[in-house]
């Protein structure tokens, strides 16, 4: 039981790392793409501190789904050790 709760946490903070900069990534980049603002004089970092605060929003969820993906892969693990 202690291996899955470490396993699950250790996915957690995958996903505390992983997810705010995948979403700091994809808000920054959509933004270049379909605002023809961003990286103007006139926007002042504005596109940017959007894609931080994206970023900032993303780490407690991106814990708790690492977490979830611990679980969802040891309980298929152990599932998959009894049926043989």
């Amino acid at each position: 039981m202690l291996r899955v709760v470490a396993r699950s946490l250790l996915w957690g903070l995958i996903g505390l790392v992983a997810f705010p900069v995948l979403a700091f990534a994809l808000v920054l980049t959509l933004g270049y793409l379909f605002d023809p603002r961003c990286g103007t004089p006139g926007d002042s970092g504005g596109c940017e501190m959007g894609a931080a605060s994206i970023g900032f929003s993303a780490i407690i969820p991106g814990f708790l789904a690492g977490i979830l993906i611990g679980l969802v892969r040891q309980r298929r693990k152990n599932g998959s050790a009894r049926r043989s």
